[in-house]
C-alpha cells in the first residue's frame, strides 16, 4: 500500500496530492485572471443594466404614443 501523505484535504495517495496541488494552482490562476478581466465587476454590470432598462423603457413609451 502507498505511504498516506497528510494534506489540507486529510490523508491521501502522493499521486492524489499532486494532483490537487495541480488543481488548486489551475483554479488561483483562473480566479486571478477572471478578476483582473473584470469578470466579476458589479459596477460594469449594472452600467449595461441601466443602459437597456433606460433604452427599453423608451421604447414602450414611443409604442404607447403610437
Amino acid at each position: 500500500m502507498a505511504v498516506m501523505i497528510h494534506s489540507k484535504y486529510g490523508y491521501e495517495p502522493p499521486e492524489w496530492v499532486q494532483a490537487d496541488a495541480r488543481l488548486d494552482k489551475w483554479y488561483k490562476n483562473r480566479k486571478r485572471r477572471a478578476n483582473k478581466h473584470g469578470a466579476f465587476s458589479l459596477e460594469k454590470n449594472k452600467e449595461v443594466q441601466h443602459e437597456q432598462i433606460g433604452n427599453s423603457s423608451a421604447k414602450t413609451q414611443f409604442n404607447r404614443q403610437t
